[in-house]
């Protein structure tokens, strides 16, 4: 079946009991067992609930994963994918990741024992060249952030298993509608659910997702144990926004595309990061393992920090704030927003330069969008 139809239906039936056709929220934190040597196939809503069961399902099906595993937001996320790793062992990340991930590789996995080494360019060879004896994981994050940096799916994934090395894949920027990554090699995706899965800036959540079972056990046992799980009136949420997932992507996309050009043409912009200008240095990967460019982009600006700042406040229908993916259009500073916590010496080394903006594209018309922009930039 095509994506739609599985967003709106597979992993979501009609409730049995009333025909209910949208999934209840089993708001409950237990169950009755049928007595004490038998227990229904939910007892405990730790452990599982019918709500987050079809949330679960229904993303794993839209990745095209067999195992789906839903969090209390994207850094549980991530922290559930880690935990297949072992003290000694080594990751080879990204160098241009979320500051999330980077602040859990170094200050949670690094004092624990595990080593991440962040590859200094986006080029599949930069990452092989990374690799030890001791390299259990690579981590993936494409199109990255904030400079929207393109790495080869493919070709990475294909080395790690020869080397026998997991690869997992951050996909919130292009969801499961715009890329698979389990279908380009790769052993698990993540995504934060609270960006474009939800999609309306109203839930924080994290999933994971995998076809490996044993991978699929050791992160599901994790989440039991852990307990950072979301609950059922937040799993409801995502379910909600999988439903209009495509429609929303595909605008998303539209309109970030539309205003990628109008920037690209000010004479006070530096450069558009956006891999679905034909000038972004990665455009034809991005063609060949995506089947849309998403809707973040960023743009660097001449007059560097005060320009910056001057577009960012200057805006009005363009909302200062930290998160993405939701239907309206936010516009942020990576380096005094998302990556602020880094120090400046981090920065530099990811190339986070003070005249970055950093935006998500919302649901609203286009040219009111661009005319919000363009006055903005009048006054720099």
């Amino acid at each position: 079946m095509h994506f739609e139809t599985l967003a709106i239906h597979d992993g979501q039936a009609p409730d049995p009991a009333t025909g209910a056709v949208t999934v209840p929220v089993y708001q409950t934190s237990t169950f009755e067992r049928e007595d004490l040597e038998h227990r229904r196939e939910f007892f405990y809503s730790r452990i599982g609930n019918p709500t987050r069961s079809a949330l679960e399902s229904t993303l794993a099906l839209l990745e095209n994963g067999r195992h789906g595993i839903a969090f209390a937001s994207g850094v549980a996320a991530i922290t559930a994918a880690l935990q297949v790793l072992k003290p000694g062992d080594h990751v080879v990340a990204g160098n241009d990741i979320y500051g999330g991930s980077y602040r859990i590789f170094e200050h949670l996995m690094r004092p624990w024992g595990v080593e991440t080494t962040y590859a200094p360019s986006e080029a599949a060879e930069s990452y092989v060249e990374c690799i030890r004896p001791n390299t259990r994981m690579i981590w993936l994050e494409t199109p990255s952030n904030p400079l929207m940096q393109l790495s080869d799916i493919r070709a990475i994934s294909s080395v790690a298993r020869e080397r026998g090395i997991v690869t997992a894949v951050d996909n919130t920027f292009p969801s499961p509608y715009f890329q698979r990554p389990l279908e380009l090699g790769a052993d698990i995706v993540v995504h934060s659910t609270t960006k474009y899965l939800g999609g309306h800036s109203d839930v924080i959540g994290g999933a994971v997702v995998t076809s490996d079972d044993a991978l699929h056990r050791a992160i599901r046992n994790y989440q039991g144990a852990a307990g950072a799980i979301p609950g059922p009136w937040d799993c409801w949420l995502v379910l909600r926004g999988l439903k209009t997932l495509k429609i929303r992507m595909k605008e998303h996309e539209a309109t970030a595309m539309h205003l990628a050009r109008a920037l690209d043409a000010h004479p006070a912009v530096g450069r558009v990061f956006y891999p679905g200008l034909p000038d972004h240095p990665q455009h034809e990967l991005a063609k060949s393992q995506m089947s849309g460019f998403g809707g973040m982009l960023t743009v660097s600006l001449k007059g560097g920090f005060p320009a910056a700042k001057k577009l960012i406040e200057g805006t009005k229908l363009f909302i200062i704030a930290d998160s993405l993916g939701g239907v309206e259009s936010l516009i942020s500073s990576p380096a005094k927003m998302t990556l602020g916590a880094l120090s400046p010496e981090e920065r530099r080394r990811r190339h986070c330069t003070d005249d970055l903006v950093r935006m998500s594209i919302g649901l609203e018309n286009a040219e009111d969008l661009e005319e919000d922009l363009m006055n903005a930039l009048a006054t720099i």
